[in-house]
């Protein structure tokens, strides 16, 4: 939870100023548990209001980190869990419309869902989960950081694409 190395394997702090076990246990306490606390309960307060609840987690990364995989990743990477976060339908319908767009995509491939989509998609719950990570490359320079704003904007409509399907499932 509390790195100090960041995926490209350099230092995250100054040297000596790295956060000790006490300080870590701070971090979770003040910051961690309760975005879990307040997470958990609008999800079953979503649930208990409609009979389900969904949840899109989504991240990106660079395209290539060697220190946690080889080769490049494809632009859009979804994540299950191997279908075990959400309904086999959803997957299969968000799947669909990542494979049908211009982007390289993969389901449960390198990223199967994080902590978040597998503690919290529980679909004998009527929680339905899925994580998405984005290549970097599709929406920025990876090199200097430039952010690519038609990249970022042809992007936006595929991912707008996976979300209209993702949040038109009912069970």
């Amino acid at each position: 939870l509390c790195p100090s190395k960041a995926f490209s394997g350099e230092s995250i702090y100054a040297e000596g100023m790295a956060c000790d076990a006490t300080e870590q246990r701070q971090r979770i306490e003040m910051y961690w548990q309760p975005y879990h606390d307040l997470l958990d309960a609008e999800l079953t307060r979503i649930s208990g209001k409609f009979g389900y609840a969904l949840l899109w987690d989504a991240h990106s990364i660079r395209s290539e980190v060697p220190d946690l995989f080889d080769g490049q990743l494809p632009v859009l990477n979804i994540g299950t869990n191997d279908g075990v976060t959400c309904d086999s339908a959803l997957q299969r319908s968000v799947v669909e419309v990542a494979r049908n767009s211009s982007y390289s995509a993969v389901s449960n491939g390198r990223f199967r869902g994080g902590y978040i989509t597998r503690n919290y998609g529980k679909p004998i719950n009527n929680i339905h989960a899925i994580q998405l990570e984005t290549a970097q490359r599709a929406y920025m320079d990876e090199e200097s950081l430039r952010y690519n704003e038609d990249a970022a904007g042809t992007l936006a409509e595929t991912i707008e694409a996976m979300m209209r399907v993702f949040a038109s499932y009912t069970p």
